[in-house]
């Protein structure tokens, strides 16, 4: 490499030497039974910490849903006994005699 290049490539840090020697120590750990189980092991963490938090937006959505859902029942139910109060009777409704 130039001189430029090697001044460039070790002002960012991505391309540090320490960097590249910790990624190495990364994927040789990874490769091991014990780095394997452990990066398994933060995925499935990972994951249900992800059902999780899914589970736990879905019950507040339902439980905010119920109370609106509760009120507007609640809200027809005191208009309905408003009208029946205020309505006028029901006529009385006269039988038809029967011809025989």
């Amino acid at each position: 490499m130039n001189r430029i290049a090697s001044a460039f490539f070790a002002s960012v840090p991505f391309f540090k030497e320490s960097a590249i020697s910790d990624s190495k120590s990364k994927k040789t750990a990874d490769r091991t039974a014990d780095g394997v189980f452990q990066v398994w092991e933060r995925r499935t963490q990972l994951v249900k910490n992800e059902l999780a938090a899914a589970s736990a937006a879905q019950d507040a959505k339902t439980a905010r849903l119920r109370a609106l859902r509760l009120a507007k029942e609640a809200e027809d139910a005191e208009a309905a006994r408003l009208a029946a109060l205020n309505a006028p009777p029901a006529p009385v409704k006269k039988r038809a005699k029967r011809a025989t």
